[in-house]
């Protein structure tokens, strides 16, 4: 269903507000330079300090620039069930193509409670659902036996997973079959979750390098895994770098390198210091994206 270099957008902001053309630039660029998919408010869009109002517009805004060229995964998770159901009720009738949600974060709930919560917004919205499982930042991993019970559900859709556990991909895939849809959620395990049977990667490093995410997945598409080990020793410090401090930090700076938008964020985050800004350089010249 979805697969591939699926770009986790950052939020540009201009004067404190969402700049809606740069972020209109940003989509018209990732999908030219090959990008297979996009997700909006994820939490690499600043979702949790996105009013309603500017959560919806930046979802509109998406749509609007794919014209149905390539899938939107609007993020609509938050740590308050109802909150999940009305964005994702929201995204449904803007056209999106797919909802990703978060864990809840901070309420901590039980293995129950993460299923409950799934499966409300499941029952409430017809579209297909990505599970997002972060247990670094959201403190709750969603277990096997957990994910299983909601891949047998009607509308989950599969699972973007960060936690970089490469045999459940195919402990899921022997599961549930090769139609639930796996994910990878963090740009460095992303050659090994492929490997295991995976179908791409909701990916912070296509925000800079959209057209070597897109290659890469491609090769590993195509079974082209000498080209696809190439392409991620060659993107691996630039992964590296990203995440050298609290992500969307370095790669909002990365994008302002390219000339595409302001590294500006919104407190809590703060501006990356002046060691990381020289990582990212550095990163971005390695690879060749900066000169």
């Amino acid at each position: 269903m979805f697969s591939g270099s699926i770009v986790a957008l950052i939020t540009p902001f201009k004067g404190g507000k969402v700049d809606e053309k740069s972020f209109q630039s940003l989509v018209e660029w990732q999908i030219a330079e090959g990008t297979h998919g996009l997700v909006p408010c994820g939490t690499t869009g600043e979702s949790p300090t996105l009013s309603h109002d500017e959560h919806h517009r930046v979802i509109q805004l998406c749509i609007e620039a794919a014209a149905g060229r390539v899938p939107v995964i609007a993020g609509t998770g938050s740590n308050s069930t109802e909150e999940a159901i009305d964005l994702t009720r929201f995204a449904k009738k803007a056209g999106a193509s797919g909802a990703l949600l978060v864990a809840p974060y901070y309420n901590k709930p039980t293995q129950e409670g993460l299923y409950q919560h799934y499966k409300a917004i499941n029952d409430a919205v017809d579209l297909p659902l990505i599970v997002y499982n972060i247990p670094g930042r959201s403190v709750v991993n969603i277990s096997n036996e957990t994910l299983e019970r909601l891949g047998r559900l009607k509308n989950i859709a599969g699972i973007k997973d960060a936690t970089g556990v490469m045999d459940r991909v195919t402990h899921m895939r022997l599961l549930l079959g090769s139609r639930f849809c796996q994910l990878s959620g963090e740009d460095g395990s992303a050659l090994g979750f492929n490997a295991h049977g995976g179908h791409g990667c909701i990916s912070v490093t296509a925000n800079v390098a959209p057209r070597l995410c897109a290659e890469f997945q491609n090769a590993c598409t195509q079974g082209r895994w000498s080209d696809a080990l190439a392409l991620h020793d060659r993107l691996m410090p630039l992964h590296m770098a990203l995440f050298v401090e609290t992500s969307p930090g370095p790669v909002k700076f990365a994008v302002s390198l390219l000339g595409r938008s302001a590294p500006d964020m919104r407190l809590p985050l703060v501006p990356v210091v002046e060691a990381t800004r020289d990582k990212v350089r550095t990163a971005m010249m390695a690879v060749g994206i900066l000169h």
